[in-house]
């Protein structure tokens, strides 16, 4: 990651969410395709040495992403986020949850509210990210599996793919 860019990573049990901030350096065209984009997303999405793999998306308010990411050892965890609120290069909100292979929701497990806000300056772009939760207990659940290591390993991964793709 280029150090020049801003990164933080705010977990504000108060108010049960997580307020990451993280500046990529690249158009905003390129950055929302990076999010909206199944063939994007499936490059960058899963912490390594896991693999993020699409088995749906209609990225569509309304509209459902299946997913799951594959562990080195063929362990499979499958999510899905329901897209909420579209507007198109600005932002989108999702309501995120693990599941089965059919979208089948696992309750046992916190579900994540997602909100993306995406502004570009001087050909940089900020990902504002707020991810709420029900109840600290499931806050404090999600960042125990590992959500803070698991998501910046990811936007890493992200920064590297975005330089690749302006080449």
């Amino acid at each position: 990651m280029n150090s020049n860019l801003l990164f933080d990573f705010i977990v504000d049990k108060e108010s049960q969410t997580v307020i990451v901030k993280r500046e990529f350096n690249a158009d905003l065209s390129l950055v929302w395709d990076a999010w909206t984009k199944p063939e994007l997303l499936d490059q960058w999405w899963a912490p390594k040495p896991y693999q993020n793999k699409t088995k749906s998306m209609d990225f569509r308010e309304g509209g459902t992403w299946l997913y799951c990411m594959i562990s080195p050892k063929n362990e499979v965890h499958w999510c899905k986020n329901d897209f909420v609120k579209i507007d198109p290069k600005k932002s989108y909100t999702g309501l995120d949850a693990f599941c089965d292979e059919n979208g089948v929701i696992n309750t046992e497990l916190p579900r994540t509210e997602w909100t993306n806000v995406f502004t570009e300056e001087n050909n940089k772009t900020l990902v504002s990210i707020l991810a709420k939760y029900s109840s600290l207990a499931d806050l404090e659940m999600i960042i125990n599996m590992g959500f803070k290591e698991g998501f910046t390993m990811g936007l890493n991964q992200l920064d590297a793919l975005l330089a690749s793709l302006k080449h």
